[in-house]
């Protein structure tokens, strides 16, 4: 699991950094807004913790900006502010919890356990349907029994698309969430890694919603 920290508290930051360094996470840690935006413009993450009150740019900006890209990597704020008017910002933006200092970090482990399990993090097999999983770790997918080995990209769809099943998934939101800030993909690019999903599971599963994006059907 790969989680960008943002805390400009120098002792909590290395606290945190080495807990979850413990916890075989990976960690990319920083005290500043603008290094986290430096960071999450080059890097994908799985989770971001961030501070609201840092330098340069707030927590709350931050996590703004991935939203109104389309980015919805998971988030915890972590923070000192107690008011609800903070708490119900931190909500409307995006996020998706919040541990208020001082906190132990058991309950910050938790709350990490709980996103992963939400958003099925660094589960090593993916439930798809009966008869169809997805080894993340090795990119195998088994359709009953037969066997495909997945290209990166293809799986990164795949993992995006069956996390928001039944949702319609707009061609920005899941270029952002799969490519990130690298190179954008040509829309014919894009169609050809689902051509090419499709092949594999059938037709039936992936739906292109005409000028919006794709759905994955999961019964």
């Amino acid at each position: 699991m790969n989680i960008l920290l943002l805390e400009d508290d120098l002792i909590l930051n290395e606290i945190i950094t080495e807990y979850l360094e413990n916890k075989d996470f990976e960690v990319t840690s920083t005290y500043d807004g603008e290094d986290a935006l430096s960071y999450l413009f080059s890097n994908i993450y799985d989770l971001l913790l961030l501070d609201v009150n840092v330098p340069n740019i707030n927590g709350f900006e931050i996590l703004k900006r991935l939203r109104d890209e389309g980015i919805t990597t998971p988030s915890i704020f972590i923070t000192s502010l107690n008011q609800i008017d903070d708490l119900k910002k931190g909500f409307d933006i995006g996020c998706n919890d919040y541990i208020k200092k001082p906190f132990e970090l058991e309950e910050l482990g938790l709350r990490i356990e709980n996103i992963k399990k939400t958003f099925n993090i660094n589960a090593n097999i993916l439930q798809i349907e009966e008869n169809i999983t997805f080894n993340t770790q090795d990119l195998i997918l088994n359709n009953d029994g037969i066997i495909h080995h997945l290209p990166q990209k293809e799986a990164k769809i795949l993992i995006y698309l069956v996390n928001n099943a039944n949702k319609i998934i707009p061609h920005e939101e899941l270029i952002s969430n799969v490519w990130g800030y690298e190179d954008t993909p040509s829309s014919s690019t894009l169609r050809t890694y689902i051509k090419n999903l499709r092949k594999i599971l059938s037709d039936e599963y992936i739906q292109t919603k005409k000028g919006v994006g794709y759905s994955f059907n999961k019964k």
